[in-house]
């Protein structure tokens, strides 16, 4: 497919399915609809031209499949008269963004937190539902059978389409954040395929944090996790060279990073920590903000990414911290105090991050012969072709290594 078309049918779907919704319901079905009509896109638009209006074209489109599908099952259940009565107009556009509306309803709470992820990155956020599954860690067949009884629940749920109330908003704000980073991450450094990165996934999480950030401009989670994604994000530009090959933080050159979202993430961060209770989002904020504001990767101040870390697993632990304050550990003490605490996280053995991670420290240490061995492992469980090159790089290169 044409990659400009690519691109624009991946912004469009969820307005499509947010609007399809608005007018029609069946979120369920609704969903298969908009696909239909994206796959039709997808094939008539190379060739003939994208329509002056594509996403009047995309919910029109969408609409009329919509409404064969619900005539089918109709039938059944006496709905054809209803049905016949429908237009095919696009409905007109809310004062709220619908993919924000999307994402408060796909976080309903009738929801088990799981399903509420699952559903938000294939309806928000684009995901395929093969993508969904590997970020769950299960067969694609059984993240199919999630998402679509997460579906029926919000169908059986009778919510109108539209923001729920304040005093239930904040009951899935946690969720909310939750879904948007994982998006963000998705988007920044992909589970899979070819590129090391997909800019639309994280721009798209960028710009929902900044609607959820405007409609709730007072709370400081919702502020950290956009500096979080902003001052990550500043990085993009130098994180891949120009054939793609992954280039570590360490020895990038930070001319390229982005000046802007920098000076846009320190100054939220900066205003957050203050106003009440630090949560998870500004404290991983906070240190990217030590990251972003060292000249050069010697002069990062380790001992304080490291205070933080450790305030960061006191208050939300998780494996993924604990490898991180691993490798802040050795950077600011050695490779011997980092290794030392990756028996903590053992239960990170089947991510390629963990034996990368471990690979880094024993190199670091002088063992080249294991940490050779750890990037291989490492490489082997990686899904992205960008990540397996680089770990395969970096032990190709330790075995041209006299001392390994």
């Amino acid at each position: 497919m044409d990659t400009a078309v690519e691109d624009l049918l991946r912004r469009l779907a969820p307005q499509v399915l947010g609007a399809v919704v608005r007018r029609y319901g069946h979120f369920d079905t609704a969903e298969d609809a908009v696909q239909e009509a994206l796959l039709a896109a997808a094939t008539q638009w190379p060739s003939g031209g994208v329509p002056d209006a594509p996403l009047g074209w995309l919910v029109t489109v969408a609409s009329r499949r919509l409404t064969d599908l619900l005539r089918a099952d109709q039938a059944r259940r006496r709905r054809e008269e209803t049905a016949w009565r429908w237009s095919f107009d696009v409905p007109a556009v809310s004062g709220t963004d619908d993919s924000l509306i999307l994402l408060f309803l796909c976080c309903h709470p009738a929801l088990r937190a799981d399903a509420q992820v699952a559903l938000t990155l294939r309806a928000v956020g684009g995901l395929t539902t093969r993508e969904v599954a590997r970020a769950f860690l299960v067969s694609e067949e059984t993240m199919t059978r999630r998402i679509t009884r997460a579906k029926q629940r919000i169908r059986a749920s009778g919510q109108p389409f539209g923001l729920p109330p304040p005093a239930s908003r904040q009951d899935r704000l946690a969720a909310v954040l939750h879904v948007l980073y994982l998006i963000f991450n998705e988007g920044y450094a992909t589970t899979s395929g070819p590129s090391l990165h997909r800019a639309d996934l994280s721009t798209e999480a960028i710009r929902l944090t900044r609607m959820v950030h405007r409609l709730l401009p007072d709370d400081s989670e919702v502020a950290g996790l956009l500096a979080l994604m902003l001052l990550t994000d500043a990085r993009r530009p130098a994180r891949a060279a120009a054939d793609g090959a992954l280039v570590p933080m360490a020895e990038q050159d930070r001319s390229l990073w982005n000046a802007a979202f920098i000076e846009e993430g320190i100054a939220l961060v900066t205003a957050a920590l203050p106003r009440g209770a630090t949560g998870p989002f500004q404290l991983q904020a906070a240190i990217a903000a030590l990251h972003d504001e060292a000249p050069s990767a010697a002069a990062t101040d380790w001992p304080q990414i490291v205070a933080l870390y450790s305030l960061l697993l006191r208050l939300a632990p998780n494996p993924m911290t604990a490898l991180n304050h691993a490798v802040a550990v050795a950077m600011a003490s050695g490779p011997s105090a980092g290794l030392a605490l990756l028996s903590d996280v053992s239960e990170l053995s089947g991510d390629h991050r963990f034996h990368a991670v471990r690979g880094h420290l024993l190199e670091m240490s002088g063992d080249g012969a294991a940490a050779r061995e750890a990037y291989l492992h490492a490489a082997g469980l990686a899904g992205s072709l960008p990540q397996q090159r680089y770990l395969r790089e970096r032990a190709a290169r330790l075995v041209s290594d006299p001392r390994a």
